[in-house]
């Protein structure tokens, strides 16, 4: 067993490679992380200057706090570009349906695009998934705005950022120039999901999703990722103070010059005693 298993939060703290903070509540976790969109958007139109995230679907629970301030104080996203991270896949070359109740598409249309208020909200244009027929104009235009000024999201039970799985084929420098692409979902990921969203209906998860590449995450400015289930007190005490790896690949942001964690009650706790 390693030793970073049994750190409490003072000594993960200490100890870690990435920057983690603990919060009292998953609420006052997802409120930082709306705080953080809204505050960055608010800076950049007074500046004149276009707001690019890489944004997730899971964790979710920032986006009411996001829109709830955009319509009180009235924060223009008229030059705000939101990068979505990844998209389920029926297999390698077909996305899931956009009605379908697991789509990213259809969860970011009915809890974000149209709870905003229309003379306010991200114009359709400014809207991307990295999904196969969309691939080469989320690629280029995320380089041409000069990459992302945040990239928020979470981590998977195996390590994943994104669905960028696993794959301890690969040194750290070539996982982290992995492009955003198609791939299969690891077995972990369709259970844990499976528990999550379908309550464990692991028959009827998808297993291929399109996702944005370790590479377009790394050229973020700033990363920003929340953590909230029990399962994750090991995951995140692994990210911050394990080997980098391309078995565990978000242990590749301990080289980033500007990531943070941020963790709720729960995943705060010791993974063991």
């Amino acid at each position: 067993m390693h030793d970073y298993y049994s750190y409490s939060m003072e000594e993960l703290a200490k100890e870690s490679k990435i920057p983690v903070f603990a919060k009292s509540s998953s609420e006052e976790v997802f409120r930082l992380m709306a705080d953080i969109m809204a505050d960055t958007i608010v800076e950049h139109n007074k500046e004149g200057k276009n707001t690019v995230f890489i944004v997730p679907v899971g964790p979710v629970g920032q986006y009411p706090f996001f829109v709830e301030r955009v319509n009180k104080e009235r924060i223009s996203l008229k030059n705000v570009y939101f990068f979505n991270m990844d998209e389920y896949m029926v297999d390698e070359n077909t996305c899931i349906d956009e009605n379908d109740r697991l789509s990213f598409r259809l969860f970011m249309k009915n809890t974000v695009y149209s709870k905003i208020d229309e003379e306010l909200n991200i114009p359709e244009s400014h809207r991307f998934f990295p999904v196969p027929e969309g691939r080469k104009a989320y690629t280029e235009t995320l380089e041409k705005l000069g990459g992302p000024d945040i990239c928020f999201g979470g981590i998977g039970i195996n390590g994943h950022v994104a669905f960028n799985e696993a794959d301890p084929t690969l040194s750290p420098e070539e996982f982290s120039a992995l492009p955003t692409r198609t791939l299969e979902i690891s077995r972990e990921t369709v259970t844990s999901n499976a528990i999550g969203d379908l309550g464990g209906a692991i028959e009827d998860m998808p297993r291929y999703a399109s996702t944005v590449g370790m590479k377009e995450i790394l050229s973020a400015r700033k990363i920003i990722l929340g953590v909230f289930r029990p399962w994750h007190r090991a995951v995140v005490r692994r990210a911050c103070c394990g080997e980098v790896s391309a078995s565990f690949p978000v242990t590749l942001l301990q080289n980033h010059p500007d990531a943070t964690i941020l963790v709720n009650d729960v995943a705060a706790e010791k993974a063991v005693e």
